[in-house]
């Protein structure tokens, strides 16, 4: 069995901007071929770069702080507890507007590649 705890993952920055732990994957502490699993933290008062996955079909579970995320045209408020589904091909950013991290969870399938990311802005 193949097994992560979160204490034990090393951080690093994403094309995005984000903080993130990848907990499952290709090549990962717990394996996986077809999806990853990742957490992405976004500082207070901080920004993703907008971006899009051109294979790549992403949940986002919002397990602290709170934000708003943007997925195409569309732009809502998110907090702890919000899932949202962004679709391949589908432009997307985050922005903390609060006074702590925005944690999110990101499932990935197929699994997320720096390769697969295209930024949409200068980072």
């Amino acid at each position: 069995m193949e097994h992560a705890r979160r204490q034990e993952l090393e951080a690093y920055i994403t094309r995005d901007g984000s903080t993130i732990r990848e907990w499952a994957g290709p090549g990962y502490a717990a394996g996986a071929r077809n999806l990853s699993l990742a957490e992405a933290t976004v500082a207070s008062g901080a920004t993703t770069i907008e971006h899009l996955h051109r294979r790549s079909e992403e949940l986002y579970l919002v397990t602290a702080g709170s934000g708003t995320l943007r997925v195409g045209e569309e732009e809502r408020a998110v907090v702890a507890g919000d899932c949202v589904a962004i679709p391949p091909g589908t432009p997307h950013r985050l922005h903390n507007d609060g006074k702590v991290d925005l944690v999110v969870v990101c499932a990935c399938s197929p699994p997320y590649s720096h390769e697969d990311t295209v930024l949409l802005e200068d980072g």
